[in-house]
């Protein structure tokens, strides 16, 4: 064990020992910062030594990564909604590889990655822990998936929160500039509870000259994660699987314990349709129709763009000219004031806008 790997273990045995209460809660806040700057340390020295990146190949709008302990049925889900051929097995571990397959749906094609279950510790490397949560840092989505049997969200949540993943979060809204002099100065748009405390994690973590402008209500936590500066941050959807093999009570009982989740029979095909409009809602998709001049829309054929995307971005999309060769466009559609509007590259689009791009000859 390494001098800075002790050091975190006397600390976080510190906090353990130490009591918890408000006289205590700034001195515990500064050793988890503590804590969390000496474990960033080694993460990034290791990462520096190995130099390794997931092998793994992209492809689709959008990837979802499928994560859930053995034995669940992820398998079986991918199978459903793709093409892929992963084995399906009543064993644990049935799947050994990562296995990707592409649903096509409103006009989206996304990459579902059936991944081998995750377990307690997969964070450390067990049961291939780091491969697969590799493959979830790439993601665009988190699909956690569970059986009727084994609703621990907390264990998933956990294990990828102990590997920098930030699920249902948008990063801290911060700015730092670095100065010359003059101390650490902080301002917000929003209320500060514990400047004091927040100013000592800067310290904590460096910073000795430094203009900050806190757009948020932060926390402690959230300015540890804004300084590490290697955090992923990734919506998620829950999905409990074998809703066949319960009975009408159980589910009640279920759904009212997890109201947020999707209920399927990934066997029995129930559920599908709307899981998987869950998951096109959750990626924020829009979809743009290309309307050519003097023609119609093909409307059977939608660009796929992301939430608050704009003109420019469906210029990159059809050709690295459009942008430079840009006069003006047209749109029909929710985002504009009247139907065939002229508008500029710094428009934003709705779903389902129609566009006309006019550019130079």
């Amino acid at each position: 064990m390494s001098d800075t790997e002790e050091r975190i273990k006397e600390l976080e045995e510190e906090i353990q020992k130490t009591p918890k209460n408000k006289a205590t809660e700034k001195h515990i806040s500064k050793l988890r910062a503590r804590v969390a700057k000496l474990k960033n340390d080694i993460e990034t020295m290791k990462s520096k030594k190995s130099g390794r990146k997931t092998t793994f190949k992209k492809s689709g709008d959008a990837t979802v990564s499928i994560v859930g302990f053995p034995n669940v049925g992820k398998s079986t889900l991918i199978n459903n909604l793709t093409s892929a051929k992963s084995e399906v097995g009543d064993y644990q571990f049935t799947t050994l590889d990562l296995i990707p397959g592409i649903m096509d749906h409103k006009g989206a094609r996304i990459q579902l990655v059936d991944l081998p279950g995750l377990i307690e510790d997969a964070a450390k490397g067990r049961g291939r822990g780091r491969e697969v949560i590799s493959t979830v840092r790439t993601s665009d989505l988190v699909i956690f998936m569970f059986d009727i049997y084994q609703t621990d969200f907390n264990v998933l949540v956990k294990e990828l929160e102990n590997a920098n993943i930030r699920l249902n979060q948008k990063p801290p809204n911060i700015t730092i500039k670095k100065k010359s002099r003059g101390g650490i100065t902080m301002s917000s748009t929003a209320r500060l509870k514990n400047k004091d405390l927040l100013l000592d994690i800067m310290r904590e973590w460096g910073f000795v000259n430094a203009d900050v402008v806190v757009r948020e209500e932060l926390t402690p936590e959230r300015l540890v994660d804004h300084l590490a500066g290697n955090r992923t941050y990734l919506p998620s959807i829950s999905i409990i699987n074998k809703t066949d093999l319960a009975s009408a009570q159980e589910l009640r009982g279920l759904m009212k314990r997890f109201p947020e989740a999707v209920f399927i029979s990934a066997k029995d095909n129930v559920g599908m349709d709307q899981l998987r409009d869950e998951i096109f809602h959750k990626l924020e998709f829009i979809r743009v129709y290309l309307r050519p001049q003097g023609k119609t829309a093909d409307l059977n054929k939608p660009l796929i763009l992301i939430k608050d995307s704009k003109v420019e971005d469906v210029c990159k999309i059809i050709h690295r000219d459009f942008k430079e060769k840009f006069r003006y466009a047209q749109v029909w559609g929710k985002s504009a004031k009247f139907k065939g509007q002229r508008i500029g590259l710094d428009h934003g689009l709705n779903d389902k806008d129609v566009i006309t791009i006019v550019i130079r000859k």
